[in-house]
C-alpha cells in the first residue's frame, strides 16, 4: 500500500504543481509508492492525521505540536531561509496608518491558518484589540481575505507573508501592509510518521542532494524553496514550546 503525503493547506496555489512534482521525485528516489493528497482546509487535514492517513507531511508550525506530541511524528528537514511571518494588511485607500489607529469593532478577515492567526492577534495588542472586541470573518483562503479588503467589507486582513507575495501584483497594489511579524524561527517543517520513520535518514539525504543535481534544483524551484536543512527533534520541540509561550502570553 502506498504511503500518504500531504502539505499544509496554507501554501500558495502557484506551488501546487511543484509539490506534485516533488512527490513524484520522492517516489523515484525511494522506489516506493507515495500518494499525494491535498486537503481543502486544516479541519479536513487534521481529521486525516487523527485517522492515521498521513505518513509524511509538510506541516505548519502550529500543527507540528500535535503531530510530534500526539501522533509520534519526527523531524526530517526545514526549508532553507524560509521563516513564517504574518502581516496585517489594509486596503490601500484606508485611513489607517498603523495598528494603533485601529479601534474596537474593527472588522478582521482571517483564515483558519492557526499560526498566522495567532501572530496576527499578537500584533493587534498595541491597539488593545482581542477576539472579544473585533468582528472576525473567517475565509477559506488568502485570496478571499484579499477580496474582503478590496470590497471594503473588512478593515484589516491577516496574511502569511509568503501567501501575500503570491498574490498578483494588481491585487497587492490595491492593499497596504501595516506591520510584519519578526519572530524569525517559526516555520513549516517536513515531518515523517511512524510508518516511515525508519527511512528518516534516507529521506534527508535525498532532500540534501536536491541542490546538487539539475533535476532536484528544478523541483525545488517549482516549490519556491531554495533547499533543505536538517531539522533535529529538539529544534521542533523548541519551536513548539515557543508557540505555546506566545499563545499563553
Amino acid at each position: 500500500m502506498a504511503y500518504q503525503f500531504t502539505v499544509s493547506p496554507d501554501f500558495g496555489p502557484s506551488h501546487i504543481a511543484g509539490w506534485q512534482i516533488f512527490n513524484t521525485y520522492l517516489q523515484r528516489q525511494l522506489s516506493e509508492g507515495i500518494h499525494f493528497e491535498l486537503y481543502d482546509n486544516f479541519e479536513q487535514q487534521r481529521q486525516a492525521i487523527f485517522d492515521d492517513k498521513v505518513d509524511l507531511i509538510y506541516a505548519n508550525p502550529y500543527d507540528a505540536a500535535m503531530l510530534v506530541r500526539e501522533k509520534g511524528f519526527i523531524a526530517i528537514a526545514k526549508p532553507t531561509a524560509k521563516a513564517d511571518e504574518a502581516i496585517i494588511v489594509v486596503n490601500a485607500e484606508s485611513e489607517t496608518q498603523s495598528v494603533e489607529d485601529l479601534k474596537p469593532g474593527t472588522r478582521l478577515a482571517t483564515t483558519d491558518d492557526p499560526d498566522v492567526h495567532m501572530m496576527g492577534m499578537i500584533m493587534l495588542e498595541p491597539a488593545d484589540l482581542n477576539v472579544n472586541n473585533v468582528e472576525i470573518t473567517q475565509c477559506d483562503s488568502y485570496v478571499l481575505v484579499a477580496k474582503q479588503l478590496l470590497r471594503g467589507t473588512c478593515d484589516v486582513g491577516f496574511f502569511l507573508e509568503e501567501a501575500y507575495q503570491d498574490l498578483s501584483a494588481m491585487v497587492r497594489d490595491q492593499m497596504r501592509t501595516l506591520v510584519t511579524s519578526q519572530i524569525q524561527i517559526i516555520q513549516h517543517v517536513l515531518l515523517v510518521g511512524p510508518e516511515l520513520a525508519s527511512r528518516r535518514d534516507e529521506l534527508f539525504h535525498i532532500l540534501e542532494a536536491m541542490t546538487s543535481e539539475e533535476k532536484g534544483q528544478g523541483v525545488l524551484e517549482s516549490m519556491g524553496i531554495q533547499g533543505w536543512e536538517k531539522l533535529e527533534q529538539e529544534d521542533v520541540e523548541f519551536m513548539i514550546d515557543l508557540m505555546s509561550t506566545l499563545v499563553e502570553d
